[in-house]
């Protein structure tokens, strides 16, 4: 049989056709190649390159055993404390292609606890380029760089994205560092949740594993150009892949994103296109906390619209006991970690600015097929806790050798009419039902929900407004809605007696007549 040769990110020939016998031996080879240059300072050069170098290295990363690049950072860097790494900053002087255009990009070094060296190579239309080590990029303060060893880095813990999205000057709105973590925001938007390239059995009983991103290639855009392609390659112990991502700024900040993965071993459970947020408390209490703020929290509810067409929403609470939420569906429409509540006064804080905080919305644009969108929610006793966690799960087992693809567009934004297009909840408040006035018993919880948009502000009190609740245990009392002059909306609440349950699982909605003009509410509540 011939060969069919082609050249690999790192400059070397790789044999398409090679025998069973000394696959895995080369393949592993090729893998320590590739670190063994990143980590040696060899001189740059421009190689061809496309998407399918990327997979065709994850491919090949995948059928040898994992290299842990972790080694590689001296050690005096990774006993840097946090005050002594944030004295070192980029001198955005120094930004990539500061002036030649509208998107800059500034580097992150490495340290602390950023422990393994990040490849970056720029693309161009010749082909790929690595982008060295540089320390004369960085401004150290008053470190001593002599004795941590500047000469031994090869390599960076990540980057950042600045475009002019809120003035003439450069804006950050996208940042990719640590693991295979990565932010973007919107115009007027502020970091909150980070979006993952993968997660790999989350709150799992043996542990959650981490990939990471080990390498980037980034295309040079033009001087007006408002997109940009960002190449990602992903490894872990048990999966390798490659990323792309068209990012476009604005408003509404998306990432097109495509996946490619490679298994090592069989995994029991893979995460999807995962988020995660922090939520300490919010308006419904469920916790006492000594604060001056009314809430505090990154995200306040995972919103999803399941393949049949219903929309769902379900608020986020911080439970005193780990708490995992599965939602069943066949090609989910879309999912996200949502920060709903964007009122200034119902967060008080003047420096966190959480009613800035992006909300994220995941839009599937491949077949995810069956599966199930698994929210995590994680106790926490201080708000510096990303504590929430949403991914989707494919139904199907993920086993060694196979190749998985998938295909989303992440959205960052503030409010969108579009997500629900129909009546939102605004609010769940809950409290205790014994009140003397209305003689109920001590052991039940009053259940008060605001919904609001849409058609709902259009609504008078002689509509035949009916709101539908069930619960999955105990019971309820019969709902009431009212109209809230104040806020245009409709106000539900019930009583809800638990008796022997644990735990009870509600659904709510508002209809006139047949037609559903709302959401669908869905809370989980637990016995404390």
């Amino acid at each position: 049989m011939g060969r069919d040769p082609m050249v690999s990110p790192i400059g070397l020939p790789i044999e398409r056709h090679m025998s069973r016998k000394n696959t895995s031996f080369r393949l592993r080879l090729l893998a320590l190649g590739a670190l063994i240059l990143v980590a040696s300072g060899a001189p740059s050069q421009t190689v061809p390159f496309s998407f399918e170098t990327v997979i065709a290295r994850a491919e090949q990363l995948a059928a040898a055993p994992y290299v842990d690049p972790s080694r590689t950072i001296p050690q005096p860097w990774l006993r840097l404390g946090y005050d002594d790494y944030r004295k070192i900053t980029y001198r955005n002087k120094r930004a990539l292609w500061k002036g030649e255009g509208l998107f800059e990009i500034e580097f992150f070094h490495p340290g602390f606890f950023y422990d393994y060296p990040v490849g970056i190579n720029i693309v161009t239309p010749e082909g790929a380029t690595p982008f060295p080590y540089q320390p004369e990029l960085f401004d150290f303060g008053d470190l001593d760089t002599a004795a941590l060893g500047t000469d031994e880095i090869r390599g960076y813990a990540g980057f950042r994205v600045n475009f002019p999205l809120n003035s003439h000057h450069g804006h950050e709105f996208a940042v990719f560092q640590g693991a295979s973590y990565f932010r973007i925001v919107g115009r007027d938007q502020r970091y909150g949740q980070s979006a993952r390239g993968l997660a790999i059995d989350t709150a799992a009983p043996g542990g959650e594993e981490f990939p990471i991103y080990r390498e980037f290639w980034i295309e040079r855009p033009d001087a007006e150009a408002t997109t940009l392609v960002i190449y990602a390659l992903l490894d872990s112990h048990s999966v390798a892949g490659a990323y792309r991502m068209i990012v476009r700024p604005g408003n509404e900040t998306r990432a097109e994103v495509t996946a490619v993965l490679f298994p090592r071993r069989d995994i029991a459970k893979v995460g999807i296109a995962p988020l995660t947020s922090m939520f300490f408390y919010g308006e419904d209490h469920t916790r006492v906390i000594d604060d001056f703020r009314p809430e505090v929290h990154d995200s306040d509810g995972l919103m999803l619209h399941t393949g049949g067409g219903e929309w769902l929403w379900r608020p986020l609470v911080n439970r005193t006991r780990l708490t995992i939420s599965s939602f069943l569906d066949n090609n989910p429409r879309g999912f996200g970690l949502v920060q709903r509540d964007l009122d200034f006064t119902n967060y008080q804080d003047l420096e966190a600015q959480y009613h800035r905080r992006s909300s994220v919305w995941v839009q599937p644009t491949s077949d995810f097929g069956r599966g199930r969108i698994e929210l995590v929610e994680i106790p926490s006793d201080q708000e510096t806790n990303d504590n929430i966690v949403a991914y989707f799960v494919p139904e199907r087992p993920v086993v060694a050798g196979q190749r998985l693809e998938y295909s989303y567009v992440l959205t960052a934004f503030l409010d969108a009419a579009a997500w629900p297009p129909a009546g939102r909840v605004e609010a769940t408040r809950i409290g205790g039902a014994s009140h003397a006035a209305q003689q109920q018993p001590s052991d039940g919880r009053l259940f008060v929900l605001d919904f609001n948009r849409g058609e709902l502000p259009l609504l008078s009190e002689a509509q035949p407004l009916k709101a539908v609740v069930d619960v999955s245990r105990g019971r309820i009392s019969p709902p009431v809605v009212l109209k809230n002059h104040v806020t245009k909306g409709w106000r539900v609440f019930f009583y809800f007696y638990p008796d022997d349950a644990e735990s009870a699982e509600f659904r709510a909605y508002l209809k006139v007549h047949d037609r559903v003009l709302t959401e669908t509410w869905n809370y989980l509540w637990q016995n404390h």
